[in-house]
């Protein structure tokens, strides 16, 4: 369903070659020869479709859908119509995701250098990369096996980058060491000085920002953030977080691994996340604060104070979620009452 233009598609796989792949179970074990040829949405699939159902408010989507196989709880297959063979799966939408990936494999980059990069021969570039037109590389850089560095990208002196990472156009790096599989989006600005200095009534003073950006391994950050290098000890993006699209870090900040971080969150300067922090969109976080491993932040909340492990907040300021909800009935009776009174 995909544009081939874009897209570059493998297959056909049998629904057992898919079942194997995805831990999914058949149900339907006599269908594991069946060929399918792409995936698609439940309401576009027809019967050469993988498809998948993961929130039930698209059931009516599933019991109607002209897709080949679909995979969905062990609890719902009850509900396919004929014709659409279930792999039954814990978790359809990792299953789908697994699926999805092997119909379209992320292309491997081609080993190139344009003529009009610009590469210090001091920088140790290793074997299948690909630099592209008008990239600098500076004095001193590491870049690691079948790592791409996207046209006009800018990786300032020392830099280390590790393997089969994916430097987008216009990212410019400095003060960073990163791991392997990293990918970062276009104009991603990583390493600059963070925002310290000292206030004065005759002028502000710069504090040297004397540390680096530490990312871990298959770490993704999106199009336009930005995340400032530390004061002194060094800002950190643990393994395997998701940063989402212009979304601003601050100095000496420390993500923990597999975090998730929403578009245009600001996180001040010295906070920490712990492993698995979840932050909606707009979310805003106050320096130097705590945030407990598996916590979650509804979108535009304001963080103001330490959140404990495996709290879930919302508002600004922020308050656990079920308080929200009741301050939230309140206003909105009291509100209804004085609109009343006032008629």
């Amino acid at each position: 369903m995909a544009d081939p233009r874009f897209f570059q598609k493998a297959g056909p796989f049998t629904l057992g070659e898919l079942a194997q792949l995805t831990g999914a179970t058949l149900s339907d074990p006599a269908a594991a020869g069946k060929a399918l040829t792409d995936v698609a949405p439940l309401q576009d699939a027809q019967a050469e479709h993988l498809s998948f159902l993961d929130n039930k408010k698209y059931a009516s989507f599933f019991k109607a859908t002209k897709a080949g196989a679909c995979f969905v709880r062990p609890e719902l297959a009850a509900d396919a119509p004929a014709g659409t063979v279930c792999l039954t799966h814990k978790n359809p939408y990792k299953a789908y995701a697994i699926a999805a990936q092997a119909f379209y494999p992320q292309p491997k980059p081609e080993t190139f250098r344009a003529p009009s990069a610009v590469i210090d021969p001091a920088a140790v570039i290793g074997a299948d990369c690909h630099i592209g037109h008008g990239a600098v590389i500076g004095k001193g850089v590491k870049i690691g096996d079948r790592s791409r560095i996207g046209a006009l990208a800018v990786i300032e002196d020392n830099v280390e980058i590790g393997a089969d990472c994916d430097i987008g156009a216009r990212v410019y790096l400095t003060h960073t060491v990163m791991g392997n599989k990293v990918r970062l989006h276009p104009g991603a600005v990583i390493g600059r000085p963070g925002f310290g200095f000292a206030i004065d009534p005759a002028g502000y003073v710069a504090v040297p920002q004397l540390g680096r950006v530490m990312i871990g391994d298959d770490v993704e950050i999106g199009a336009n953030t930005t995340i400032d290098r530390g004061a002194g000890p060094d800002t950190v993006i643990g393994q395997g977080t998701r940063i989402d699209n212009l979304v601003q870090i601050g100095h000496n900040v420390h993500i923990g691994k597999f975090c998730v971080v929403v578009s245009q969150t600001g996180i001040s300067g010295s906070t920490q996340l712990g492993d698995y922090v979840m932050t909606g969109g707009q979310s805003g976080f106050a320096g130097h604060l705590k945030i407990g491993a598996g916590a979650k932040i509804a979108a535009q909340s304001g963080i103001m104070r330490d959140i404990p492990p495996g709290g879930e907040v919302m508002g600004s300021p922020a308050v656990p979620i079920r308080q929200f909800m009741r301050q939230t009935a309140i206003w909105s009776r009291i509100s209804l009452k004085k609109g009343q009174d006032e008629t």
